[in-house]
């Protein structure tokens, strides 16, 4: 906390291909960072009084970035797992979703159940919660790893994979823009079904002043307030 009071900036660690988490957006004729994310970082650098910068990197190189000093936190749809836990501290959760499987709708009816996925292609973020859980539900069917969310659909729309593991509210929204594909109402129960910020390790002064930053924004629905506008803006031409 002295450290980023001092430089007076607060680096954001973020992967803009995950909406209406953070994405990129022409606004005015210039390529923006956005998304409801993004808006947190900004209300948690206004608290802090510093200003915000963002990286905008893979997901899977984002812990590392953080370990190393290259930013000071990740807010990227994280899930605060065990194995995570043992190498950063995380902020309370934010946001809680589900997860869910994709597929293109023209197989809707193919894939009713788990046990439909046997010997299927199932595309996953790289470094993501839902490579782990593919892994141990869907263990009959091939799971394809991608570094890019948007890699991904584009996978499931060219054939190259038949269903995509992804968490909820990114599903809904891209298949809100993409009419060909679907939203399975297959059940995929998880432990961890919510988001957090992660901080460098024991950096307990940092984590309260987050903490109490999300506190705020929770109590007032600004939250929720920020994603239904990059729900919005996502879906704006």
């Amino acid at each position: 906390m002295k450290k980023i009071k001092e430089r007076g900036v607060l680096v954001l660690g973020t992967s803009a291909g995950f909406p209406p988490y953070e994405f990129h957006k022409s606004i005015n004729g210039k390529d923006e960072i956005v998304g409801f994310d993004i808006e947190i970082a900004k209300e948690i650098a206004k608290d802090l009084g510093v200003t915000l910068e963002i990286k905008d990197m893979d997901f899977k190189g984002l812990l590392a970035a953080l370990d190393q000093g290259v930013i000071d936190i990740i807010i990227a749809g994280m899930s605060p797992t065990e194995e995570r836990a043992k190498s950063v501290d995380f902020s309370k959760i934010y946001y809680q979703s589900e997860q869910s499987l994709v597929i293109r709708a023209k197989d809707k009816e193919l894939f009713k159940t788990n046990a439909d996925l046997t010997g299927k292609n199932i595309g996953v973020q790289m470094a993501s919660i839902q490579e782990s859980i593919a892994a141990k539900q869907f263990s009959t069917a091939t799971p394809l790893a991608l570094a890019k969310i948007q890699d991904l659909f584009l996978s499931l729309k060219s054939s190259r994979v038949d269903a995509i593991l992804i968490e909820n509210t990114v599903a809904v929204a891209n298949v809100n823009a993409n009419p060909d594909l679907f939203v399975t109402d297959i059940e995929i129960p998880v432990e961890t079904k919510g988001a957090a910020a992660a901080l460098k390790k024991n950096s307990p002064d940092l984590v309260k002043a987050v903490n109490e930053t999300l506190d705020k924004l929770i109590a007032a629905g600004q939250i929720d307030k920020f994603v239904a506008d990059a729900t919005a803006l996502l879906e704006a031409e």
